[in-house]
């Protein structure tokens, strides 16, 4: 497989050395000079310098072949943002893979249509809430191209949902129970599965409806 990584930076720089141990064909792009010396000196002909953003350097690297994948992995988001729309609509790549470094400018990358995207501060706060999850509901998976997400919440012992039936709760409009566990058990549950506290379950509901879920299924 070729890769190209746009950004010399740590995640660069560690994503370059474990895909040329596991076999694959990579280039790396950095433009600063004191960073591509030394990205040099360990990868060779395999590093090349300059701004990613600029076309005759993502020529340089291969693009046109075009790569099987590219990450756009630099430290500033508008960058990544302009690598992965140049490398879908430019070049036809159709695997782009994109590093947010600031969460909030998540929505922009969805407008613009540059997906996959990886956060490492999203990812830390979602094991961070996993462990201290905030009124028992835990961020599990964004499926933004379809405006859903999964959640996982913990049925309260004052919850309405307690002793009642699936079928008769009233979810917000569109929200699914996709999986109910019960003493480390799970189960796919139908209409008369029945509920109760301590339960663990699985729902998909559009986000911003959190919070109808949390009074259904946490406390009323």
């Amino acid at each position: 497989m070729y890769i190209l990584i746009a950004g010399g930076g740590k995640v660069g720089t560690n994503l370059t050395r474990s895909l040329l141990r596991e076999g694959h064909e990579v280039t790396l792009i950095e433009q600063r000079p004191y960073r591509f010396e030394k990205l040099e000196a360990e990868f060779e002909h395999q590093v090349i310098r300059g701004d990613a953003t600029e076309i005759f350097i993502l020529e340089r690297a291969g693009i046109k072949r075009p790569p099987d994948l590219l990450v756009a992995a630099t430290g500033d988001d508008e960058d990544n943002i302009i690598i992965g729309q140049i490398a879908r609509e430019k070049y036809g790549v159709g695997n782009v893979i994109a590093r947010i470094n600031d969460p909030r400018n998540q929505p922009y990358f969805d407008l613009l249509g540059v997906s996959p995207t990886v956060s490492a501060t999203g990812a830390i706060m979602g094991l961070i809430e996993h462990e201290v999850p905030e009124h028992g509901l835990i961020h599990l998976l964004e499926l933004r191209k379809e405006n859903l997400e999964i959640v996982e919440l913990t049925v309260d012992e004052n919850a309405k949902a307690k002793g009642r039936r699936v079928g008769a709760l009233k979810l917000p409009e569109g929200a699914r129970i996709i999986s109910v566990v019960r003493n480390g058990s799970a189960e796919i549950p139908d209409e008369d599965t029945q509920l109760e506290a301590g339960d663990q379950v699985l729902a998909i509901l559009e986000p911003g409806k959190e919070d109808e879920l949390r009074r259904v299924l946490i406390k009323d």
